[in-house]
């Protein structure tokens, strides 16, 4: 079947297109099968699960515990102190955790069309709302303490510190980061009336733990003052002398598309993983909202750099939540589900995640947030960096393998079919029911035309309810071998029983051609309508009357056969008859049968020899 490479790529080419409305852009054309037989999508959480859009709805100092209300980045907000409304200049401690946050922070909060905007970290300008709640300006406090020096946050060393210096004569470091690096870092804390005191570290514990059992996002400041001379910021300035100032919660609710994802994807078969540089807590939280598996079993960055390669590749078959994790750490559990036999997916966007991706089966990039070299190195782009456009990616994947399925299905036995009947009569040595310009149209028209239509069929029903196929299975299943097998038997039987009909009742050999080449070809359509519902025992409305695209490809291939048929040009080019009506009926009996024939069969396979 010469047609059949280029009706596969076309297959794959209309696959692209659909992931691309679906906000899923394809880089490798193959990836589009690889992500059909996915049965591991490892995820990211913010942005992805969750709204990535950061509110702080908690704040922890030495002696106090407010709770801030609000919604999204919209500057408008109350801070509660034991149930009732408070001002920032009750409580200097909350002054001074507000301060921190604005000044250790890259990110700037802008309105834009009635709407406010963050441009840079969403964890960032949440610090800056929560400063405008609060009723401070943040250009005041970054004007009064400037800044001279910066440490960048790096996910290696998990904090951000910057170095100030004011007016008066002061110096100051400020760091920020995640809770239990900062807490490490820190010899005491910053009590009321900035009297410093030795560091509780239990009490701290305990604040972060009920924070992130909320599901919030836990982050802690720290200081530490210098004297006014030192311009320069080294890691040793923070090392082990900090004084921790407090500790926010910050809230990125789910999204309510990627839950309904997440339950398509259990549906479907798929785990699906989450790995966050979050709290362990703060992952289970969110993990049990989204309906993830397993929320209660969490493994943390620290304990995956304990295990080797075996007790990980164990660990992570029954582990879906991975906390407090680096892009290292991406890559050696990609590399440990695969070892388990699994298809992965996995996301990434930062310059560290290209190995995880390109180890990957299927990387898949963000492509707001993501890097040059994350997209580089991944199959997939997502223009939304949303979860549910992955399970768009995935079903969409399943769609173009099941349609490739459906074109080899069609194509291999129709042409097998027509092959037995030329090398029989070859063999038999008799005329051959069909002349080789005959054979070559049938090619040319039903190949290109009915074939193709296949590549434009739809989701089926349970696409997203069965398994994911096993990475080894053959596009050539039995199946389809033993069709090969009975359209050919039926064809042989249809073909020459007409040929031999024409010839008994003393047709020219042209008109007993003529019926023949017909006979095959309304053959082809009938079992292009059975072929698209290879996979379906259930009776439904598109079952039976199919698609657009189906009935305009066969008036297509109808109109072209009345014509070689029935026009005298035509008839002369090709060595065609009229064919009676009493006769066309005939040759439309024998595409009845063969569908009806095979239906037969399949019902039966699939009810008695290979039920699901």
């Amino acid at each position: 079947p010469e047609g059949l490479p280029a009706v596969m790529t076309i297959t794959l080419a209309i696959g692209v297109q659909a992931m691309a409305k679906r906000n899923a852009i394809v880089r490798r054309l193959p990836a589009i099968e690889t992500l059909g037989s996915v049965s591991v999508i490892c995820t990211d959480k913010t942005g992805t699960l969750t709204h990535n859009e950061m509110m702080v709805s908690s704040v922890v100092t030495s002696e106090q515990q407010f709770r801030i209300s609000g919604s999204g980045y919209i500057p408008e907000g109350e801070l509660n102190l034991d149930g009732k409304v408070v001002v920032a200049s009750q409580s200097p401690l909350l002054g001074e955790v507000i301060s921190a946050g604005v000044l250790c922070n890259d990110a700037s909060l802008y309105s834009k069309n009635a709407g406010w905007l963050v441009e840079g970290d969403p964890m960032e300008g949440a610090l800056l709302v929560l400063a405008k709640k609060a009723g401070f300006r943040p250009d005041d406090i970054k004007e009064k303490w400037g800044r001279t020096d910066t440490i960048p946050f790096d996910s290696q060393h998990r904090f951000m510190a910057t170095l100030h210096h004011n007016h008066e004569g002061e110096a100051q470091i400020l760091v920020k980061g995640a809770p239990e690096q900062i807490l490490s870092m820190c010899r005491q804390q910053l009590g009321s009336n900035s009297n410093l005191a030795p560091l509780n570290e239990s009490y701290w514990k305990q604040q972060i733990e009920n924070i992130a059992d909320k599901g919030q996002r836990v982050l802690a400041l720290a200081m530490r003052p210098l004297p006014f001379d030192q311009t320069l910021l080294r890691f040793n300035d923070v090392e082990n002398v900090l004084v921790i100032i407090g500790i926010v919660g910050l809230i990125d609710p789910p999204r309510e598309d990627a839950i309904k994802a997440v339950a398509e994807c259990r549906s479907a078969g798929i785990r699906v993983k989450m790995i966050t540089g979050d709290h362990a807590m703060t992952a289970a939280a969110i993990a049990r909202r989204v309906g993830l598996a397993n929320p209660d079993s969490v493994l943390t960055g620290l304990e995956l750099d304990e295990m080797d390669d075996d007790e990980l590749a164990r660990a992570v078959k029954q582990t879906d939540i991975f906390a407090r994790t680096s892009p290292e750490h991406k890559l050696r559990l990609v590399m440990a589900l695969q070892s388990q036999g699994e298809v992965v997916a996995m996301t990434g966007d930062g310059v560290n995640d290209a190995p995880a991706l390109k180890r990957a089966d299927a990387g898949i990039a963000m492509g707001l947030k993501g890097s040059e070299a994350a997209k580089e190195s991944s199959e997939l782009v997502l223009t939304d960096d949303n979860f549910v456009s992955i399970v768009a990616a995935v079903r969409e994947g399943r769609t173009v393998y099941d349609n490739i399925v459906k074109v080899i299905g069609w194509t291999l036995p129709t042409n097998a079919g027509e092959t037995a009947t030329i090398t029989l009569a070859i063999l038999a040595g008799m005329s051959l029911p069909v002349t080789p310009v005959q054979i070559l149209w049938i090619n040319l028209i039903t190949v290109s035309t009915l074939g193709l239509a296949m590549a434009f069929e739809p989701t089926e029903a349970d696409a997203m309810k069965r398994p994911p196929r096993p990475r080894n299975k053959a596009l050539l299943t039995r199946t389809i071998v033993w069709q090969i097998g009975l359209v050919s038997l039926i064809y042989l039987l249809f073909v020459f029983g007409i040929f031999f009909y024409a010839i008994d009742r003393a047709y020219p050999l042209e008109l007993a051609r003529t019926m023949a080449m017909n006979t095959i070809v309304v053959m082809e359509i009938f079992y292009l309508f059975f072929i698209k519902n290879m996979n379906q025992v259930k009776y439904t409305r598109h079952y039976i009357l199919g698609t657009p695209t189906m009935w305009v490809t066969v008036m297509i291939i109808v109109l072209a056969q009345l014509l070689i048929t029935y026009l005298p040009t035509l008839q002369r080019v090709f060595e065609t008859r009229p064919i009676p009506i009493n006769d066309g009926l005939l040759i439309l009996t024998a595409g009845v049968m063969l569908y009806i024939i095979a239906e037969l069969e399949k019902q039966f396979r699939m009810r008695f020899i290979t039920p699901k």
